[in-house]
């Protein structure tokens, strides 16, 4: 299940059988056990059936310190358990439909600001943003747009102390024709911005699916990247010996780089204890 398809299912009950499993996690001691060299998050997509409310207490408990893909009306929930929003998004943020298409630069821009208004005022550091699809243009007229439309962006943001966050994902299997898709495209972009405030969000899911090699690429890249997500390969699923990457190696090979920001767990749980699908991914990630 991809993430729009999901996000499209919010409020229909899609997935309601995880809900039994969640009042024993509530009624766990909280794990204070975590190591301290990995701060974790969570994309609150993959856990929609879950009320969030119960969500954040929950993470709260596992040790989670962070979600990911919060829209504003959502923050102040999540604060009340002393969590924060790492990576901020609201409902005009379109995949498809990005920077790299100047007709979109102005309903954009408009948007954005006014997110970033508000992720500065709750302290909320990353905001996500989307190269949208190349609709048959050539790469070189993709970066010069995407530099068009986000350099005004940043400069307001920058002031706001808020980073504009590119996120990479795979055009092979969940978002075809999408333009930012490789780290090489990423980096390229953010070179020719060159704003301290524009990273990437290096998905491990979606790179090891369009190029693989994933420690170097993120050693050779991390100056570049604010922030990780994990997912399972094949398939999206938990990330554990049923998939193919090895995420201790990978989480260590983060470490090394001193990456201080958060890894969000996106896949989709398939046990029937969601919840302990997820505590599972944050254990294998606590390297």
């Amino acid at each position: 299940m991809k993430r729009r398809d999901v996000l499209k299912n919010i409020g229909l009950g899609v997935g309601l059988m995880g809900m039994g499993n969640i009042p024993s996690i509530l009624a766990a001691e909280a794990d204070n056990s975590f190591k301290g060299k990995i701060n974790h998050s969570v994309c609150r997509w993959c856990y929609q059936f879950i009320p969030l409310e119960e969500f954040a207490q929950a993470c709260s408990r596992i040790g989670i310190s962070a979600i990911d893909l919060l829209k504003p009306s959502e923050w102040e929930t999540v604060e009340k358990y002393g969590l924060v929003c790492s990576m901020a998004t609201d409902d005009f943020a379109s995949i498809t439909n990005g920077f790299n298409d100047p007709a979109n630069h102005e309903h954009l821009q408009n948007s954005y600001k006014g997110l970033i208004k508000k992720a500065s005022e709750h302290k909320v550091k990353n905001v996500i943003c989307f190269s949208g699809n190349r609709n048959g243009m050539d790469e070189e007229t993709g970066i010069q747009n995407c530099v068009k439309g986000l350099t005004p962006l940043l400069e307001y943001a920058e002031g706001l102390e808020v980073n504009l966050v590119m996120e990479l994902l795979n055009s092979k299997v969940d978002h075809p024709d999408y333009m930012c898709d490789h780290t090489e495209w990423g980096v390229k972009l953010a070179q020719r911005l060159n704003k301290p405030n524009f990273k990437l969000l290096y998905d491990i899911y979606h790179m090891q699916i369009m190029e693989g090699d994933v420690i170097r690429t993120i050693r050779e890249n991390h100056e570049y990247i604010n922030h990780y997500h994990t997912g399972g390969v094949p398939g999206r699923n938990e990330i554990n010996d049923s998939q193919e990457l090895n995420y201790p190696a990978i989480m260590q090979a983060i470490y090394d780089t001193g990456f201080d920001g958060y890894v969000a767990q996106e896949f989709i749980p398939t046990y029937d204890d969601k919840l302990s699908a997820l505590k599972e991914g944050i254990q294998i990630c606590d390297i």
